[in-house]
């Protein structure tokens, strides 16, 4: 167990997984801002590293001929992809959100990565300028993608250090958090799935109440251990939280089928049966309480795993892409039955992008830049943003420059920063607190990619 599961699991306690904290974790409803004004962030992470060339490929004849032609048998066949304009197309999987293309609230951004400064190939061969830490490792990117910048040492998450600078509540993960909610000041609230006993009267209800009021006695005693009093606050901070988050939380369709958001999660094949689904149908469910919660801005982060697709990727990826469209459907017509559509932008990050030449074992292997998509009524959606990669192994966008070393690994052409900074700005930062929120985005000439309206 390393350290980040440790203090995971030292905050859970009978069913209730809890937010660790430095010893400040205040109350949502201190923080929150007027819900006129509301907006949401929804982070969706894909571990493993998502192959986002067969997740938006080039359509035009003569760009899909060059990949069709690298990519072999990992190739999508022309006729099965899902077109999104002339130039790029869908992963077949993704057919929910190929609507939301044509009513302009869908836009891939291309080639996204890590970056300490723009890098050329010529940069990276020669080792001219700085590069991000520790390239091609699953946990070191997602570092890298959770918090921005260059540097695996950095302590807060760019969606912590986004919800502190707009004065709202902690970040709330559903699935793996990872670092991106981290702050200053504590860590994101983790919370349960539909249904899971989780309030006073569910796990802490009937017979348990006894070991409920038991629990709040330990956790509000005076400690003289500064460690322990630590430990304590975060305990009851928990056994506040349960109560007002804990009706929200267990509603399931089948519990509560009036509700009107519940209807695009029903819809999914066996409801709720994706851990994806799940998480947003949570995140749904407290969006819809914002004004309850005393919500006002809200920062989320949900997760779906199995993308390290290094040998049978076509059918493993197919299964995600469409577990993702699915879910990423249902959550986007949820927003527009509760009128929110407008106010809540998700958006995809993943560990890397996947290597343009398939390995020997029918998968690909770990890479850099990638295709990420960005969903939302305030999308600028319907065309495309950044630069997507030259095909051509051995190219400029390839790190690779001896003839082994040509895999297509890409060299990204849009940073993390520019990402995050343009999501951030949407959310209420202005140009100067971007700065202190994403360091390195000043060695960045273009600070937003203009994917989101005002």
């Amino acid at each position: 167990m390393n350290r980040r599961d440790f203090l995971h699991h030292a905050g859970s306690l009978g069913g209730l997984s809890l937010a660790a904290s430095t010893g400040l974790l205040t109350s949502l409803q201190a923080h929150a801002a007027p819900t006129n004004d509301y907006r949401a962030l929804i982070c969706v992470f894909l571990y493993g590293g998502n192959d986002g060339m067969n997740m938006v490929v080039p359509y035009d004849a003569t760009r899909y001929t060059q990949y069709s032609t690298v990519r072999g048998a990992l190739a999508l066949p022309q006729a099965d992809l899902l077109p999104i304009g002339t130039q790029y197309a869908l992963h077949p999987g993704l057919a929910p959100l190929q609507s939301l293309w044509t009513a302009g609230q869908l836009a891939p951004v291309f080639n996204v990565g890590p970056l300490a400064v723009p890098l050329l190939k010529a940069d990276f061969v020669g080792k001219s300028k700085a590069v991000p830490d520790n390239l091609f490792s699953h946990s070191d990117q997602q570092t890298l993608w959770q918090t921005g910048g260059p540097s695996v040492l950095s302590r807060t998450g760019w969606g912590g250090r986004v919800a502190t600078a707009a004065g709202v509540a902690p970040a709330i993960a559903f699935g793996s958090p990872g670092r991106f909610g981290h702050s200053t000041t504590g860590a994101p609230l983790a919370l349960p799935g539909p249904g899971d006993d989780f309030a006073p009267d569910g796990y802490f209800g009937g017979p348990n109440a006894t070991r409920r009021a038991a629990l709040e006695a330990i956790a509000r005693q005076a400690r003289g251990n500064q460690m322990l009093a630590g430990f304590s606050a975060v305990q009851a901070t928990a056994l506040d939280r349960s109560a007002s988050f804990g009706p929200v939380l267990a509603i399931t369709p089948t519990k509560n089928p009036s509700e009107a958001m519940n209807a695009p999660f029903q819809n999914l094949t066996g409801a709720l049966a994706s851990p994806l689904a799940k998480q947003l149908y949570q995140v749904a469910k407290l969006i819809e309480q914002r004004a309850a919660l005393g919500s006002g801005r809200q920062v989320f982060i949900v997760s779906q795993g199995g993308y390290d697709n290094h040998a049978n990727q076509l059918p493993l990826h197919a299964a995600l892409m469409a577990d993702l469209g699915n879910s990423l459907a249902a959550f986007h017509s949820a927003m527009q039955l509760l009128g929110v559509a407008d106010k809540v932008t998700s958006f995809t990050m993943s560990d890397f992008g996947r290597t343009f030449k398939p390995n020997d074992s029918a998968g690909t292997d770990h890479a850099w830049g990638n295709n990420h998509l960005v969903i939302g009524a305030a999308v600028k959606g319907g065309a495309t943003y950044g630069a997507y990669p030259e095909l051509t192994l051995g190219g400029p966008n390839d790190v690779g420059d001896k003839s082994w070393e040509r895999q297509g690994r890409w060299i990204p052409t849009t940073s993390v920063d520019q990402y995050a900074a343009t999501l951030a700005s949407w959310f209420g930062l202005d140009d100067a607190t971007l700065a202190q929120v994403f360091p390195s985005l000043a060695n960045f000439s273009v600070k937003k990619l203009g994917f989101m309206n005002a």
